[in-house]
């Protein structure tokens, strides 16, 4: 089995068109040179019934064993872990049904936050990287899920056309209902920047946060055309979908 990546490694795979803090650019530039990350690898899956988008944000308590160790050794390596939607069985281990049906499709985390509440207990938060499908996994001894996957190439950048231009709006008049009820900047659920004109952006942020299933967020997850992605969430906001419900 191989050891999962860095997570400044992973993120040069996915130079084209992915968005990189600018003081990281040059260390990516250079590890994608040396590294080879178009294959396949072996890391450590967190299953939940929620999906991560890239550029999203998620909060985590962490509670048991094989987690609390999966993660300090992520946090302190820096190393990256899957975020997997549960399709089938619940996030608590059931003796009575033990088995659970992974999403083929996931997206890399890394932990951005790593805080002690009290002994045993962690509140954690993760920001998503690039997309993932998962070709296979299994389980350890100690019930940790473990997966191998291939990343998927980054969304391209897409401009929000006129036609969705009330859906980019949507978002910005949520960013700022959300930023007047004062919240420090580790309860925000979204980052800056706030790319309100790119259309992954959009459909990532927006996808987040709709009343929607995990295998209805995750066929909007392994769209490879944001602005098909965008289009879809359109529909269901045209339908009827209750975004700002979501939000209280």
């Amino acid at each position: 089995m191989g050891h999962a990546p860095r997570g400044d490694s992973i993120e040069s795979h996915f130079l084209n068109g992915a968005h990189c803090p600018t003081a990281e650019l040059q260390q990516i530039l250079y590890i994608a040179v040396m590294t080879d990350l178009t294959k396949p690898f072996w890391i450590p899956l967190f299953p939940l019934q929620t999906v991560l988008f890239p550029e999203g944000l998620i909060a985590l308590k962490i509670f048991e064993v094989r987690y609390l160790d999966m993660m300090k050794t992520c946090f302190k390596n820096q190393e990256f872990f899957g975020i997997v939607g549960i399709e089938e069985g619940a996030e608590i281990e059931d003796p009575a049904k033990p088995n659970i049906l992974l999403s083929e499709f996931g997206t890399l985390a890394k932990i951005i936050e790593f805080d002690p509440i009290q002994p045993a207990l962690y509140m954690t938060r993760s920001v998503g990287h690039a997309r993932f499908s998962l070709l296979q996994s299994k389980r350890e001894k100690n019930g940790l899920w473990m997966g191998e996957v291939q990343c998927v190439s980054a969304d391209p950048d897409i401009a929000v056309p006129d036609e969705l231009n009330d859906t980019a709006l949507l978002l910005s008049e949520i960013i700022t209902s959300v930023q007047k009820q004062g919240l420090s900047e580790s309860q925000l659920p979204f980052q800056e920047p706030y790319r309100l004109d790119d259309c992954a952006w959009v459909s990532n942020r927006l996808a987040e946060i709709l009343p929607l299933s995990v295998s209805q967020k995750n066929h909007l997850l392994m769209q490879d055309n944001p602005r098909l992605r965008l289009d879809l969430i359109h529909e269901l906001l045209e339908d009827g979908v209750d975004l700002n419900s979501t939000l209280h």
